[in-house]
């Protein structure tokens, strides 16, 4: 397989680079400063593209790539792919189901910590030498409080799942109602809000999600809510929140994803209310070597003409 042509379009994990170099002929596409002439020059040669949460394979990459078989995602979202344009063309995409699931999970469960006990400003608190004038103010209780779930797919479950072990009631919003969970659904994201403390987006990134975190859905939250994003940055409107957080009309927020990565707004880095980490839900070792080796094995079944490890088209 050392001939056939794989197009890494980022950095993203250097153990996946390496396994690819050894199997594969790797174009690393973040190198090459002219683009158009490199993939003109190279078009017959590539038959797979490996991408990410960030970039993946669009219809213009797909369309000047006439050898182009299968899209590997290094990442469960697919949003970065123009799935449409793969089926039209017969190409296969797959992407890193299940193993990430825990990973963005025990995240979601840190963020709610971190928001609701103030544990990243408590740190600071003590770094400062500001505990030897007096005690860190009261924070809030976690264990018990009403958690809602955007999204109760495989990380929403296993977020509800560790949320149980907390005491927290549990309620959830999805396209459709899941009658075997016993979890309370509401048919309407609004709905959602107005009856959680906690709100957790954990839901894909589609046309129907975009912003689906609006300024109603924030008030409804409330000025004592909180809001946890593990999902994709898109999904909350970023300029709403940021106001409502400013304006406390949001209580707080927990966000390992933003609307324009690595762009974050600078207007949330004075707050006290937000905890902000780099997009780092599935973010170890053990799971990014995991997610690599799907990738891996993925391209070697497909090559080796095997049924994929997780095909999606």
């Amino acid at each position: 397989m050392e001939s056939i042509g794989v197009l890494m379009v980022c950095p993203m994990n250097s153990y996946l680079e390496h396994e690819l170099e050894k199997r594969f002929n790797l174009f690393r596409f973040w190198t090459v400063p002219e683009k158009s002439a490199f993939l003109a020059t190279n078009k017959n040669s590539i038959r797979a593209v490996v991408g990410n949460s960030s970039a993946g394979a669009d219809a213009e990459l797909i369309e000047v790539l006439p050898k182009l078989e299968i899209v590997a995602s290094f990442s469960v979202g697919l949003d970065k792919i123009d799935l449409a344009k793969c089926k039209e063309k017969g190409i296969r995409v797959t992407n890193t189901p299940d193993v990430l699931t825990d990973d963005v999970a025990d995240l979601a469960i840190g963020l709610m910590l971190a928001v609701l006990r103030k544990l990243c400003e408590s740190d600071r608190y003590v770094r400062s030498g500001k505990w030897k004038k007096g005690d860190y103010r009261l924070t809030t209780k976690f264990t018990g409080k009403k958690v809602g779930i955007i999204g109760l797919g495989r990380i929403g479950m296993a977020v509800a799942k560790r949320a149980e072990a907390f005491s927290c009631p549990i309620s959830y919003y999805s396209r459709t109602e899941k009658p075997e969970i016993k979890y309370k659904y509401y048919p309407g994201v609004v709905e959602l809000a107005a009856n959680c403390d906690i709100l957790v987006v954990a839901c894909s990134l589609t046309e129907e999600t975009l912003h689906i975190i609006n300024r109603e859905v924030i008030d409804a939250l409330g000025p004592k809510g909180v809001l946890i994003n593990v999902g994709r940055g898109p999904h909350v409107d970023e300029p709403e929140l940021v106001s409502a957080l400013v304006e406390r009309r949001l209580g707080g927020a927990g966000l390992d994803v933003f609307e324009h990565e690595p762009e974050v707004p600078e207007e949330l880095f004075g707050l006290d209310n937000v905890v902000l980490l780099p997009h780092v839900g599935s973010g170890t070792v053990e799971t990014r070597q995991a997610m690599a080796d799907l990738v891996i094995g993925n391209l070697e079944a497909h090559f080796l003409n095997r049924p994929l490890l997780t095909p999606v088209v």
